[in-house]
Order: C-alpha cells, then structure tokens, then sequence
C-alpha cells in the first residue's frame, strides 16, 4: 500500500481553466476541457425557441390586455401595410380591445417579472445558457426555472445566472427532469411553457411533460436521435416512439411526424392533445413546438389524425393509411370509426415490388401557418436581434409555402434514379406537375425534394415523358427492375 503522506498527497486539485462564451444578450462560462456544456450549432436552435416564445407570450398576454415590448422592435401599429380584409377586421378588433386613453396600459419587458406572465421551466439545462437567454431576451416571463440533475451543472448555472444578473427571473434546480414534471401536474403549478432539449431520444421524459404543461401551454422539444428516427434501426424507433420509421428520401419530415405522434399518443392518455405550431429539422435534429389541450371530444379524433405508410421497396411510392376515420353525423355530430384499407395490393402498381409497413404517423399539417406567418414577421422586421435572422427567415420562408395537407415527399433524384435517367430540373418537374393540374411545393427539410398531392402514377407519366427526351438503353435493364417495369408502360 502507497504512503499517503508524502509531498504528492498535499497538492491541491489542478484548477480547470474555464471559457466564456457570449450568445444572443447571455455571457456564459463553462468548463473548456468539456464541450458538453456549449455547442455552437444550436445557436440556431436557441434563436428560433426564442422567438418562438416571444409570440407566444404575445398572443398570451395580449389576451390578458398586456402588450410585450422587444429591444429593437417597431410599434405594431405604425408598420401595418397591406393588409387583407380578414386582417383589418383583426387590427380593429384589437384597436377596440385596448385600454382608453385615460387607462394605463400594462407593458411587459425584458428582464422583468411579469406577475401574470409565462411560468418556464428548461428541464435539461446543463450550463444555463437557454434559461439566461429566455430572461434576457423574452418579455413577459414570471419566473424560468433551470433544471439539471447534475450537481456540476447546477454549480455552473448558479454562477452564470449571478453573471448575467438574472437571479430575481431564473430559478436553479437539480432534480430529475421526470420528477420534476411530476411534482407540477396540479393545475395551479404546471408550467406555460416547457423546453426538452436532452443529448439523444427526449422519449423518456414526454410522458411527464404533457401533464406538466399548463391548459394551451408551450411544448418544445429536440430530437438528435436521429439515426433512429431516420429508419436505421426501426425496432429501436419503436420501443422510444411507439411507430416504426422506414429508410426513406423524406426520413427528415418522417421523423418529425413520428415526434409528433408520440407526443399526442402520451397526451391523449390523459386526456389531452397536441396542435403543432411550427416543425423543424435542421441539421442533426428535429425540434417540434406544440400546444397541449385537454378535451374528451377532441382526443376522441386522435386515431384519424394518424396513418400508416404503405412504401415500395423498389420504386418508393408511398401510399397513407388513416387509423380511424371521422365523418358527419345527423344533428352535427361527428362519427368516429375504424379506417377502411389497405390502400394498395400486395405487389406495387408501379414496379411489381412489395411493400414496407411504417407509422404511425402524425397525418395533419405539422405547421400553424398563421403563427409561423407571425414568427417570420417578427424577425424579419428586427432582425438584429438574433445572430441567425438570416438563416430564420430563410426557413420560415419555405415552411409558409409548403403545401400543409401533403404528408412526405419525393425527391427529384429519387425518381431519376429509379428508372436510371437523367434527372431534370426541379422548376421542369414543378413545371409538369402545375401543368397537370396538381399543386406543388418545396419542403424546408429536403432542399431537392416534391411535394405534391399528385398520385405516384401521375409523378412516373411525367418520368416516362422525361425519359424520352434521352431514352435508356431497354437492354441493359433487368426484367424484374423497378425500371423495367415504369418504363414498360407507354404514358
């Protein structure tokens, strides 16, 4: 045994040097020998939830008769242009909501407790720096609470949040996140708004966080598993998300269904249902930020808001299976009922192949448009206040026209290479699908894909078109070839 009384025993642990990191209005400082704590590629992530949150707590509080003042923001009122009539009616429906002149109007600004404000809680915090963000930058908040369950972490964020003088807004907690959302199911102590952004699956923690969140409130949640929910390992996908992910060309929006999905599928066992309000796959990641409701009727109308996807292993037409279906009633009623299918045979139409079974799927619209039409104004009229406004509205841009009730997508070398051509040009194939009656849009999370709600034999009358214009040699296709089979048939 080793004589502990030497000089070696008396010296005293090295001190780890530290790094600060200014992001957005925030200063944090945080270990350099460890990484873990900041990572520069969600900045992105962390401006987006920020705007998020501030008009969400607009559209709160302005129910409440408090308007929310952003550092840099014009007045409202002074920038109105063009407006639609539906519009006007609104712009006047809040002018007669506000206060008389002789009534003090109630404003809530950053870095101060608003007493009626949003009550947040960051469940995996690690060095605070989402938490800081939210108090410095986002009116209109009662108090956030920063949660971690390491007690290196919590020393960090104690201190941060001294640094960045925050300590009357943001509350450092070390607790397990699912305890945590437990202890808040009460009514009176949920939470308006609540941010998963764990390293991997969030899976474990949904389950308390749709019971957390307060009646209408904020769910936002990150998703960096994405080998899984790409269909790399679908039993995997399963066992955390209850729905099978297949390996698709539009694995990215997949994936974001498949989040959405399992979000209802835990709320509605309490009765509860989500409504998304924007869906974004960036990256290495998905983020999804719904509201959470409760309501009998409306979870009873889940089951049809979910499908099955019936897709081709050959040629990668993809075919939606509603779990249930909902139809009118006599007296306005709506009748809920089992789904009719399947909605393809055995052998694909298209190429002769089988098919591969995944989902479910969340089958609505993944987006509120009108929200995301109010994010998207927000920031492109101030955008000094984030470092990626740029990157924002470029993405909130495509998201707006992107066809809402199309599922999934193609995408452009797909289709060519399936039948081993040459591919076109995405405005060519657009060109032909307008042509042919059919909308059609671009998706932010595919830069080559097709959204379309033209069925996939419309989409290979076109490939054949396109195939003519420089044929592929018949003879050195293989008779059971998903090609051979397309191009068999004259369009």
């Amino acid at each position: 045994m080793e004589n502990c009384t030497g000089p070696r025993a008396e010296e005293r642990p090295r001190e780890v040097p530290e790094t600060t990191v200014t992001e957005g209005a925030a200063k944090i400082a945080f270990p350099s020998a460890n990484e873990v704590f900041y990572n520069p590629v969600q900045e992105f992530n962390r401006d987006l939830t920020c705007a998020v949150i501030t008009e969400f707590a607009r559209m709160q509080l302005g129910a409440k008769g408090i308007q929310i003042k952003v550092p840099g923001e014009k007045d409202v009122q002074k920038v109105v242009v063009a407006l639609s009539e539906q519009e006007e009616e609104k712009v006047e429906l809040k002018e007669s909501e506000n206060p008389a002149p002789g009534d003090q109007p109630r404003t809530a600004i950053v870095g101060e407790i608003c007493e009626e404000g949003l009550r947040v809680l960051e469940g995996l915090a690690a060095s605070g720096l989402r938490s800081i963000r939210f108090a410095r930058e986002v009116p209109g908040l009662q108090s956030v609470v920063a949660n971690d369950a390491s007690a290196r972490a919590m020393d960090l964020m104690r201190r941060n949040v001294q640094l960045n003088d925050v300590a009357h807004l943001v509350q450092p907690s070390q607790a397990d996140a699912r305890m945590l959302m437990y202890q808040h199911q009460r009514v009176s102590e949920r939470f308006d708004v609540i941010d998963l952004d764990p390293y991997g699956s969030p899976a474990p923690f949904l389950d308390a966080a749709v019971q957390a969140v307060s009646e209408g409130g904020l769910l936002c949640v990150t998703c960096t598993d994405m080998a899984v929910l790409a269909g790399n390992s679908g039993e995997t996908c399963y066992s955390k998300y209850g729905a099978m992910a297949l390996k698709s060309r539009a694995c990215h929006e997949m994936a974001l269904r498949i989040v959405l999905h399992s979000l209802d599928l835990r709320a509605n066992c309490y009765q509860r249902f989500v409504v998304p309000l924007l869906s974004i796959s960036a990256d290495f990641y998905v983020r999804v930020f719904v509201r959470v409701f409760t309501g009998q009727a409306k979870v009873k109308a889940s089951a049809s808001k979910q499908a099955l996807v019936f897709q081709c292993v050959g040629c990668g037409a993809f075919h939606l299976q509603r779990l249930g279906k909902a139809s009118g009633a006599p007296g306005g009623r709506v009748k809920f009922s089992a789904a009719c299918g399947p909605p393809v045979t055995p052998e694909c139409e298209h190429c002769g192949q089988r098919h591969q079974l995944g989902g479910p799927i969340w089958a609505e619209p993944i987006h509120d448009l009108d929200f995301v039409g109010r994010v998207l104004e927000a920031v492109s009229t101030n955008p000094s206040r984030f470092h990626t406004s740029e990157r924002i509205r470029g993405v909130l841009s495509v998201i707006t026209e992107e066809l809402p009730d199309v599922p999934l997508y193609y995408t452009l070398d797909q289709l060519s290479s399936t039948i081993h051509c040459n591919t076109p040009s995405l405005l060519q194939l657009r060109s032909a699908l307008l042509h042919a009656g059919f909308r059609v849009s671009l998706s932010h999370a595919c830069k080559n894909a097709v959204k379309t709600d033209a069925p996939a034999s419309a989409l290979w009358d076109i490939m054949r078109c396109w195939e003519k214009e420089c044929p592929v040699k018949r003879e050195r296709l293989s008779e059971t070839s998903p090609a051979f089979h397309i191009l068999s048939v004259e369009p």
